[in-house]
């Protein structure tokens, strides 16, 4: 009994292979309270409230207002007025923009970014330029060209950019900092609210850098080639060129005392 022969699969033709995506066609306008399965539009105007269940793909998105996406958002431009809630992954071609509150539930990738208010990322931020930020701010780690920020921010993981700037208003911390150049500024607190014990506290465990700058700043360990301490920074360990320190500075292991009974809670 001969061994029957395998009749052979068929190949799968090109197209059949590689569908191309379904071109974004036409302007959504939305107005009042929208609940929509998805959105796939050149343009998305809204200003009211909305909900879409899936993703959202369009060429320019401008909203006012509430927006909750339940997948994913892609885009060519995001321009955002009130609250934007993505629970999947955004990804912004050109540029970012969220003045209010921005929460993403995943990673966020643009070319720019220009966040204003409260911004919460579970997922990694990742920046090709410029990452603009004024308020509150948290992501796990921050990939960008260029990070500039003012208010305050927790980052636990890595941030990584050619140039950090940042000025700190309020309590923050940051794990690793690497860049070319690194400028950390905290709130410097008067002698009367030292000793009650408020204080900013602006925390960081690791800086690298080319040029560093700190100022009420905590820092575990520096390693820079010119690195500069303003007033009131703790050092625990330097490798490289300390070019000014501050009196109110210290570098190395520091004991700190409590505040007397009754000059704190």
């Amino acid at each position: 009994m001969s061994a029957s022969t395998p009749t052979p699969r068929p190949t799968p033709t090109a197209a059949a292979a590689s569908t191309p995506p379904i071109p974004r066609t036409g302007k959504l306008v939305d107005r009042g309270v929208v609940r929509r399965d998805s959105v796939r539009a050149e343009v998305w105007d809204l200003v009211g409230r909305a909900k879409v269940l899936g993703d959202a793909d369009v060429g320019r998105v401008a909203t006012e207002g509430t927006v909750v996406v339940g997948g994913g958002v892609s885009a060519d431009t995001v321009s955002a007025r009130g609250t934007l809630d993505v629970a999947g992954p955004v990804e912004v071609r050109s540029s970012l923009e969220c003045d209010g509150t921005f929460r993403g539930g995943a990673a966020v990738h643009a070319s720019d970014a220009d966040l204003h208010g409260t911004s919460r990322i579970l997922g990694e931020i990742r920046v090709d330029r410029v990452l603009r930020v004024r308020g509150s701010f948290s992501a796990p780690s921050v990939k960008a060209g260029e990070l500039t920020l003012r208010g305050e921010a927790h980052v636990p993981g890595r941030v990584t950019a050619e140039r950090v700037s940042a000025v700190l208003d309020g309590d923050s911390a940051f794990g690793t900092v690497e860049a070319l150049s690194v400028h950390l500024e905290g709130r410097t607190s008067s002698p009367v609210q030292r000793l009650l014990g408020h204080r900013t506290t602006v925390v960081v465990d690791r800086v690298e850098a080319d040029t560093v700058e700190l100022e009420a700043v905590e820092v575990g360990f520096v390693r820079g080639t010119a690195i500069s301490l303003g007033r009131d920074c703790h050092v625990g360990a330097v490798e490289g060129k300390v070019v000014r320190c501050h009196p109110t500075s210290h570098v190395g292991p520091e004991s700190r005392t409590p505040p007397p009974p009754g000059l704190s809670r």
